[in-house]
């Protein structure tokens, strides 16, 4: 069989980590290169886990600009696995997925349809249909409309959401007015408007194929976070409260892909805040407990199928640090001329 050649992206390994590093370090068998958007993403020096990396266009750019760019590493490299680790970069591959298709480059995917359907307004309806809690949220409009809901409607502290991006949680009128007028400032409105919930952070990664069947997942109960929400500790739980509510969203939507449930729990029950339609930041926490979603979604690409995977060790402490290394020059200057790392 023909060696794969996999692309993942999302390879920011920052303070605001992507996947992108993580799911690379689950595939360490196989040649993985890394697509970046920025010459300073850390994962494009880490020619351990990355045999090489190319940088993109950025997905504001149109289809046909990230298209001639897959070409050109397809024909440089023999790319036939995409995974693709960014929100901002998933609607445009996910609406291409048939070209992708034509071009020999495999995916795992959902429709267009089902990406939406877990988009942060449509929670509210979804979070009834597959038996959980949802935060009271309102869509606002406008900065009066926002004004407006956390006066008479939602009380401080609450949560400012972009529709796709950024969250902020507020704890003062002038704050959320200003935390509003910055999201919307990116990325424009509406804006969601939401109860913050009190309770413990849990989230589950998981692995869905394309009959909505879960292969794989893994849940965390969060200990530390960054300023931006990310995990800084965290440690493996199960509950099988949130193991039917995943079984439950897979087999409603027919999701196809990794996933990622954001929840908090309390005495109420499991609130469901977010979905992620694609690996987390912490997916090498599930490879390192166990269960290799990256590696299992390569086999449903290559095979139709995989073994599933629901059993890890409970009490297993991630600790996510900073770290330093060392390259050459040389490669930041290839990145730059030649958008590729080795200078192909």
């Amino acid at each position: 069989m023909k060696k794969n050649v996999i692309g993942v992206s999302g390879i920011n390994a920052t303070d605001n980590p992507g996947p992108g590093c993580g799911v690379a370090r689950s595939l360490p068998k196989t040649s993985v290169i890394g697509l970046s958007y920025d010459v300073n993403d850390p994962g494009n020096y880490m020619s351990d886990i990355f045999s090489n990396s190319f940088l993109m266009p950025y997905p504001s750019q149109g289809w046909e600009s990230m298209k001639m760019a897959i070409l050109d590493i397809q024909k440089k490299t023999d790319l036939n696995i995409l995974i693709p680790c960014l929100d901002a970069e998933l609607p445009l591959i996910i609406q291409n997925q048939k070209q992708l298709a034509q071009m020999k480059i495999k995916t795992l995917l959902p429709s267009k349809e089902q990406f939406e359907f877990r988009g942060k307004d449509q929670l509210p309806e979804l979070a009834k249909e597959i038996g959980c809690l949802h935060p009271k949220t309102k869509t606002v409009f406008g900065i009066d409309e926002l004004v407006e809901v956390l006066k008479n409607e939602i009380p401080l502290p609450a949560v400012i959401k972009g529709k796709y991006y950024q969250a902020y949680i507020v704890y003062t009128l002038e704050t959320a007015i200003l935390k509003a007028t910055e999201i919307a400032g990116q990325w424009g409105f509406p804006l969601l408007v939401q109860e913050k919930i009190e309770g413990q952070e849990v989230n589950m990664i998981g692995l869905s194929c394309q009959d909505g069947q879960v292969k794989g997942r893994v849940s965390i109960k969060k200990q530390l976070t960054t300023s931006l929400g990310k995990v800084w500790t965290a440690v493996t739980i199960r509950d099988e409260r949130l193991d039917k509510i995943c079984d439950n969203f897979a087999n409603q939507t027919k999701w196809s892909g990794p996933f990622e449930l954001e929840c908090m729990t309390n005495k109420d029950g499991i609130y469901l805040i977010e979905i992620n339609p694609r690996f987390p930041s912490w997916v090498y926490f599930a490879t390192a407990v166990g269960v290799n979603l990256p590696q299992m979604l390569v086999e449903i690409l290559d095979s139709g199928d995989c073994a599933k995977k629901l059993d890890y060790p409970l009490g297993k402490y991630l600790v996510r640090y900073s770290s330093e290394f060392v390259t050459d020059l040389s490669n930041f200057q290839n990145l730059l001329s030649h958008k590729n790392r080795n200078g192909l």
